[in-house]
């Protein structure tokens, strides 16, 4: 009966994607499946709810900080914060390097911040902006944004998925971070001359004069539109958790849109709550933004939680957890960490669920912790991404304003797991050449 709900579940997944539903409601329709597999187990439905809820709950902090990203992109378009930089920033960046220099600043400030979101809600909305006013294909300009926010969201001490994964794996963070660095060099350095080539052949054009004139016809221009900007990039430096960053640049953009651009305070809130509505040849480029914008992503959150306390109270992996083990006798333990991390990414469309699916069903195939911890890092983290219908990703590419064919120009998102396929031998030579351990004995804990 479990694979006929699997099958069953995975059907209606399927059929949301392909008529282009939202894939929230097959979610919750496997939600529900689910439940009443654990009633037919058994399980008593209040127990199941109780633990389904508990681990709902955990994904309150990112449902936090996704709501703050959302006021974050309609409030930097309402302050003039983005125009301010599209404006100065077309005479400051050499064209034939925007690219380049797009990944490079995505980079940095990811593992400064430690978040992909508030990367790409920030940084890569205002070189979005640039692209769109310099004429570089905004398919590539995004891809090469989304290569850039993963870095830091891989290996960043401040990453929530870096610390989700050394808290299941049981392993020390900067261990971790240090590991992921030494395995994440060949990639950075493939995708350095990955996108300095895709810089060469898609320089920046000179804004136009009538776009010029719009901007500052419409906005001003004043050096305090970058306030909200800088209070995001450099109170992190002071260690300001970076929810409290976001709280201050969102005061500090409403501050600036009432005052320097003098908007009424009924706009602002429209512009947090709703996304910012620009006019005339500013429109395509300006307009959008806003926590109803990304709301449905956290719904999407909300029910993956409920997933992980759902699938863990009524045991449905434990046969999955065999032929992960198989799979790694016969391939390799980090194919099976691939193929582990595509799965759980596929079917519940969430990098934390892809994590902590992950080291469920990877754990007894190793000896060492740190190296079940990178080959999650390297597989499941960075392959979430890689899923066209995965919260990881649709929320940055809705925020970029573009689309999943923008992933193939995400160098880092798949030349990562590429490289280190064939360099893993030389970071964990001895665990790389065993076959797969055969799980330990252990009593099995039932929750319910």
């Amino acid at each position: 009966m479990t694979i006929g709900v699997f099958l069953t579940f995975l059907g209606v997944l399927l059929l949301c994607i392909a008529k282009g539903w939202f894939v929230g409601w097959a979610l919750l329709a496997g939600l529900a499946l689910f439940f009443a597999l654990g009633l037919r187990r058994g399980c008593p439905a209040k127990a199941m709810c109780t633990i389904a809820i508990e681990k709902a709950k955990k994904s309150g902090i990112v449902i936090t900080v996704m709501l703050l990203v959302g006021a974050i992109t309609g409030l930097w378009r309402a302050s003039g914060t983005i125009t301010y930089c599209i404006h100065h920033g077309m005479r400051l960046i050499t064209p034939p390097l925007f690219l380049l220099l797009a990944f490079l600043i995505c980079a940095a400030l990811s593992y400064v911040l430690g978040t992909s979101f508030g990367v790409a809600s920030t940084a890569g909305v205002i070189l979005m902006a640039l692209a769109r006013f310099g004429g570089v294909s905004e398919l590539i300009t995004g891809g090469t944004v989304l290569s850039g926010v993963f870095f830091g969201d891989r290996c960043s001490p401040a990453s929530s998925s870096a610390s989700l994964v050394a808290a299941v794996t049981e392993t020390r963070l900067y261990d971790n971070v240090r590991k992921m660095f030494a395995t994440g060099l060949p990639p950075l350095l493939l995708c350095f001359a990955f996108h300095g080539a895709l810089s060469l052949k898609n320089p920046l054009q000179a804004v136009d004069g009538a776009m010029a004139a719009a901007m500052e016809e419409a906005f001003t221009l004043s050096w305090l539109t970058l306030v909200p900007a800088l209070l995001m990039l450099l109170l992190p430096l002071f260690r300001v958790p970076i929810r409290a960053a976001m709280l201050w640049s969102i005061a500090a953009a409403a501050l600036v849109a009432a005052t320097v651009q003098h908007m009424p305070l009924g706009a602002i809130l429209r512009a947090a709550l709703l996304g910012y509505q620009a006019e005339g040849p500013l429109e395509a480029v300006l307009s959008g933004g806003g926590v109803r914008n990304i709301l449905s992503t956290c719904f999407i959150l909300v029910l993956t939680g409920l997933y992980s306390g759902l699938l863990e109270g009524i045991h449905v992996l434990e046969p999955l957890q065999e032929h992960i083990l198989h799979i790694g006798r016969r391939l390799g333990r980090f194919p099976a960490a691939i193929l582990a991390g595509l799965g759980a990414a596929m079917v519940f469309c969430n990098q934390s669920i892809a994590i902590m699916l992950s080291e469920q069903l990877l754990r007894p195939s190793y000896r060492d912790k740190t190296e079940l911890a990178i080959d999650i890092e390297n597989a499941g983290v960075l392959l979430s991404a890689l899923i066209p219908w995965s919260i990881a990703v649709t929320a940055p590419l809705r925020m970029l304003g573009v689309g999943p064919e923008a992933l193939p120009y995400a160098a880092l998102l798949w030349l990562t797991p590429l490289t280190y396929l064939f360099t893993k031998k030389h970071f964990f030579p001895a665990g790389s050449a065993q076959p797969a351990l055969s799980p330990a004995p252990q009593e099995r804990q039932d929750q319910l």
